[in-house]
Order: C-alpha cells, then sequence, then structure tokens
C-alpha cells in the first residue's frame, strides 16, 4: 500500500470517527435540550401554582374579613331582637 493510500485510509477513519462522535454529541444534545425544555415547564407549572396561591390566600383573607363582619352584623341583629324581644315581654306584661 503506498504511503498516499495509507494517509487517505488514515484520513477516512478519522473522518469517520469526527462523524461518529458529532452524531454523539448531537444526541447528547438533543437529551440535554428536551431536559432544559422539561426543567422550563416544571418552572413555568410552579409560577402558576405560586400565582395559585396568592390568589388563594388573597381569597381567604377576603372570606376571612367577610366572615368578621358577618359575625359582627349578626351579633348586633343579635342583640336587637333581644332588645325586642325584651320590649315585647315588658308590653305584653302590662297589659
Amino acid at each position: 500500500m503506498s504511503e498516499t493510500a495509507e494517509q487517505s485510509r488514515e484520513m477516512d477513519e478519522a473522518v469517520r470517527r469526527l462523524e461518529t462522535a458529532i452524531d454523539r454529541l448531537e444526541g447528547r444534545l438533543d437529551s440535554l435540550f428536551a431536559r432544559v425544555d422539561g426543567f422550563r415547564t416544571h418552572e413555568k407549572e410552579a409560577e402558576a401554582l405560586r400565582k395559585d396561591r396568592a390568589r388563594l390566600a388573597s381569597d381567604l383573607d377576603a372570606a376571612k374579613a367577610r366572615e368578621k363582619e358577618l359575625q359582627r352584623l349578626a351579633d348586633e341583629a343579635s342583640e336587637a331582637l333581644g332588645a325586642a324581644i325584651s320590649e315585647v315581654r315588658e308590653a305584653l306584661g302590662k297589659v
């Protein structure tokens, strides 16, 4: 085999090894990019959950405030009703 043919064979082998290495690198990069996309998806989901949690916390605070207001109104109504009952009983007792 001539030196040129040997160099050509070595060059062909080097090109084949390079192509194989590039193919493996591309495969690993594809896998890595898929993982990064998965992380982005998880991050978006986590952000949506954080927003939902903040909204729910705000809704809960508003509901608790409304509950306190309703309780205050119920207490006032109970006092007014108790006073009215007392007045009716007093009026009935005088009749």
